[in-house]
């Protein structure tokens, strides 16, 4: 057994049985012990930021890490705006990286770079492993960081010959740390907050917005009367009929302080105290006014179902019906020409119970809320960290992750170019997912934030850096190029068609709706 084996085996015993790759020379011996061991599926992508993306959205529906596979410094650089992406969303990975052998990074070959610098800004554990004898305690460990609560990415840096050098043995990870309780004076203050006078809010984020704790932040709006609000994007949110519906803080500044003006009590529930995504001349940073008090009850790294428990029942709150319950109630699909409120209208009338949806629709897709709350319930994932070209690759992560459910991503057009080769996974796998591209042919979120800014009307050539026409993408041929059957829609009666049959399709489906 070489150490590249190993590391295989152990991965594979510690439950590590998917592994997103881009390989290179100095991976080929990894490439090779997939021959060798059984149990890991090995999903390839062409472009390592679909390799990241992938394992991302794999870890938000799974929820537990996959591995990555990539190729010297460079590869990895490829993949880190989706790393980055990741790791706001607290997505647990193990990132494989290969090296140069040992004894030849000195003589400063081509793609000779300093990985852990490059891993570093992007990971939460950096480590390169120094002997094939040890690798697999290495890979051990990489995968406990990954584990960690919410989910942490984990970078082994693997030299050629520590993978083709002799091991011995396969290790086991050592215990993964249980998420930490919070302690009685925090909840101790957020019912003071919510008790002593004031509009409070309740703001929740991370695993606040799934699962019991989401009912349980129900249950205590109910008793309280306080209100609930989620971060802009959240990393899994559960939605739709006989959920708690909680509506999300606005994007733009202005909105999100109107939201947040009569707030005079703001209690943390895995979210931070909110801030606009960018600077912008004459506004604030921070959204919350000077005379709100923020109590933090639980961060994302502490137990925040239990939380919310000893909250509910320090309340009262236990055995009350939460509030904000979602009604089963579907939009009529409308007719006529495509808009914002009618293209939602179409989405939330076809979308099939346990779907998951990927929302990278940046501008498009912001008021998608209303007319998907009542919707049969489904999962629906956010960008956390801003990096566009998170969406393809994060509909093929929660497909491998959940092959039994129909997974819809809803893409820009500027932002599914930087990944678009995520179409040719999801081909290759035959992965269900239904892909909607708004195809504005622009950046159209740059225009909003050009005003935003205060730097004036574009002028011909500011245009043409807001624009990406002349020519047009043709979404319709680069999905049939990859081998992802495609429609398009130009009016909301052919959306509707559209999305029927790709909601009829057990394979990739793309529509590209010419906004």
């Amino acid at each position: 057994m070489n150490g590249a084996e190993s590391l295989v085996r152990t991965l594979v015993a510690e439950d590590v049985n998917i592994c997103f790759t881009n390989p290179g020379t100095s991976e080929m011996h990894f490439v090779a012990a997939l021959d060798r061991v059984a149990g890991m599926r090995c999903i390839l992508g062409l472009f390592e930021g679909v390799v990241t993306g992938a394992a991302d959205g794999y870890f938000r529906i799974a929820g537990k890490p996959a591995a990555t596979l990539l190729h010297l410094g460079p590869g990895l650089g490829n993949g880190l705006a989706n790393l980055h992406n990741a790791k706001k969303a607290g997505s647990g990975i193990v990132n494989i990286v290969g090296e140069h052998a040992t004894y030849h990074i000195t003589h400063d070959a081509p793609l000779t770079s300093d990985i852990a610098a490059v891993a570093r800004p992007m990971s939460d554990w950096v480590k390169t492993s120094s002997s094939s004898m040890t690798l697999a305690a290495d890979a051990a460990q990489a995968i406990s960081v990954a584990r960690s609560a919410p989910g942490k990415i984990a970078t082994l840096i693997v030299p050629a010959d520590n993978a083709w050098g002799p091991a011995e043995s396969i290790a086991k990870a050592p215990p993964t740390p249980a998420k930490k309780p919070v302690s009685k004076e925090a909840v101790a203050a957020a019912v003071q907050a919510i008790t002593g006078g004031g509009q409070c809010m309740l703001l929740l984020g991370g695993s606040a917005v799934r699962g019991r704790a989401l009912e349980l932040a129900g249950r205590i709006a109910a008793k309280t009367g306080c209100q609930l609000s989620t971060e802009f994007n959240n990393s899994r949110q559960e939605r739709g009929a006989g959920r708690v519906n909680v509506q999300r803080l606005p994007y733009p500044v202005d909105l999100g302080l109107k939201v947040l003006s009569g707030v005079r009590q703001l209690i943390l529930v895995g979210a931070k105290t909110p801030v606009a995504f960018f600077a912008y001349p004459g506004k604030p940073s921070v959204l919350i006014n000077d005379s709100c008090r923020v109590t933090v009850l639980a961060t994302v790294e502490d137990d925040i179902e239990g939380a919310l428990e000893a909250l509910a029942a320090e309340l009262g709150a236990l055995n009350v019906s939460p509030a904000q319950i979602a009604a089963a109630e579907r939009p009529t699909a409308p007719a006529g020409a495509l808009s914002p409120e009618g293209i939602a209208a179409v989405i939330g009338a076809h979308m099939p119970e346990n779907c998951i949806v990927v929302d990278e629709s940046i501008t498009a897709g912001r008021g998608f809320a209303a007319a998907t709350a009542g919707a049969p319930p489904h999962d629906w994932l956010g960008i956390m960290g801003g990096s566009i070209g998170f969406g393809l690759p994060n509909g093929v992560g929660a497909a491998v992750a959940a092959p039994d459910r129909k997974v819809i991503v809803l893409e820009g057009d500027g932002s599914g170019m930087y990944t678009v080769q995520a179409l040719w996974t999801m081909a290759r796998n035959a992965l269900d997912v239904t892909v909607l591209v708004f195809a504005n042919r622009s950046y159209q979120i740059l225009r909003g934030e050009l005003a935003g800014v205060g730097a004036g009307e574009p002028g011909r050539n500011a245009t043409d850096m807001l624009t990406i026409d002349r020519p047009d993408l043709n979404w319709v041929a680069l999905a049939k190029a990859q081998g992802v059957e495609a429609g398009r829609a130009t009016n909301l009666e052919e959306l509707a068609r559209e999305v029927a049959r790709g909601m009829a399709s057990k394979g990739p489906y793309l529509i590209e709706i010419v906004m």
